[in-house]
């Protein structure tokens, strides 16, 4: 009988969990999910047969180390701090390892022992990144077999709320990791548009962000995600003009979240300041992010000095929404700034119990064949059940579990440090998405002027 291991059983492991239960009999598998807590991981067990759930303190070595060797595959859903941990684990057990997060330089390290034993480290293999570069890679290779020439990239992918339930005025519900919304564009963005590299720093991620009307979904800001340029030699597009991947959101969201930053409420190193706002106010904790960074007295000044007057009452009501005139009392565990923002992400905009979160992604190819200017549109939506079973949970969990379910079947044999971008492993993985209901819809048309 194979074991998984699975590490973490937080809100996008819900439909990973689920699928690797209801295989867990035919494929003839068990599952151990280890989480610094226990009650979420029994919860999502459900009482089956076939899984267990254990807790682990995740600054143990001894302790995760005896987890991985008892397993034949390990998946992390961990925040991304904790994969290098148990990827050492995993080389010195000799074992598999997924998960769904951007490959760092701790695991880029490895690579040389990975490769030495014939592992195979599959990273980036959730929803973005994940599903992103496997369906992108499947429209590259498409439009090659047949002679074509990519000439540009643009790749959009929003987790957001479904209409139906968009009731506040951030058009915005949390549906996975909180921390990561917080400082979404911290690191900046890089890409390039007709030949022209682009850099941008925190504040101008969110600057006057482009909008993408997607019908009948409505218009959704696009702010750029991270370095694009890395991707290059990994979709073989070295002699493509245009390269963007973006993250989308509402305008309103975007618009408000430019102001977030240069205000300086989402910094996550300002650790020193706040021990002085110990037992003070959220509102205390506000004004004096204003005064030290925009070196505005009141909010008034604020919007005086830093906001547009056409965006002054959006932002105060979107700001007011979020709680930073709040009396109420900064929580005890925060150390930083971006600890108070992620606190009132969670608390202001939760998603409620009936609630359906909603993936969008599109990406537009430009290329030419046979003498001739095209572009495809490839799209992609899902709405979630409820707040249990996101559409998030589904888009990072699926991925992850049908690549472990292929590899334990042995129809995945490559090794290495992977990401899904190599026909053996996208072709499989995108065909049992499909059959799970997450399927892309395509459009190819003459190619408009100024793409």
């Amino acid at each position: 009988m194979k074991k998984i291991l699975l590490f973490g059983a937080g809100k996008s492991a819900t439909v990973l969990i689920g699928y690797l239960l209801r295989h867990a009999r035919t494929e003839n598998w068990t599952l151990t999910i280890a989480d610094i807590d226990r009650e979420p991981a029994q919860s999502k067990l459900n009482g089956h047969e076939q899984g267990k759930a254990v807790v682990v303190d995740l600054n143990d070595p001894q302790a995760r180390k005896q987890l991985v060797e008892d397993a034949d595959i390990v998946i992390s859903m961990l925040p991304p701090s904790f994969h290098v941990r148990i990827a050492e684990d995993c080389v010195k057990c000799k074992k598999h390892f997924l998960n769904a997060s951007y490959i760092d330089d701790g695991l880029r390290q490895l690579k040389s022992l990975i490769e030495k034993d014939n592992l195979l480290f599959l990273c980036e293999t959730g929803l973005d990144p994940g599903i992103d570069h496997m369906s992108a890679m499947q429209l590259f290779d498409k439009i090659r077999s047949k002679g074509g020439t990519i000439s540009s990239f643009r790749s959009h992918c929003g987790g957001l709320i479904a209409p139906e339930d968009d009731n506040n005025p951030w058009h915005y519900k949390i549906s996975w990791n909180p921390r990561n919304i917080a400082l979404a564009g911290y690191a900046g963005a890089v890409y390039k548009e007709h030949n022209v590299i682009t850099e941008r720093s925190y504040p101008e991620v969110f600057e006057n962000c482009p909008v993408l009307e997607i019908p009948p979904l409505g218009k959704w800001a696009c702010y750029p995600n991270r370095n694009s340029l890395a991707y290059i030699p990994v979709y073989q597009l070295e002699n493509t003009a245009t390269i963007i991947r973006n993250t989308l959101r509402h305008p309103d969201f975007c618009t408000a979240w430019y102001y977030i930053v240069i205000a300086g409420l989402s910094t996550p190193t300002d650790d020193l300041m706040l021990t002085n706002f110990q037992g003070k106010s959220i509102k205390d904790w506000f004004t004096a992010c204003l005064n030290v960074h925009t070196k505005s007295e009141t909010f008034d000044d604020f919007l005086e000095r830093c906001v547009a007057a056409p965006r002054q009452e959006l932002v105060r009501h979107l700001f007011h929404y979020l709680g930073f005139f709040s009396d109420e009392r900064i929580p005890n565990h925060v150390r930083s700034s971006a600890d108070i923002l992620q606190y009132l992400l969670e608390t202001r905009l939760p998603l409620a119990a009936g609630d359906r979160d909603m993936i969008i992604m599109i990406h537009e190819i430009g290329y030419e064949i046979q003498g001739q200017q095209r572009k495809t549109v490839s799209s992609l939506m899902v709405k979630g059940d409820d707040a249990l079973h996101t559409a998030m949970a589904k888009t990072v969990g699926l991925p992850l579990g049908i690549a472990a379910r292929l590899i334990l079947n042995g129809r995945i044999t490559t090794t290495g440090l992977q990401i899904p971008v190599i026909k053996e492993l996208y072709i499989p993985i995108l065909a049992e998405l499909e059959q799970n209901g997450i399927r892309f819809t395509e459009d190819d048309h003459p190619m408009p002027a100024g793409f």
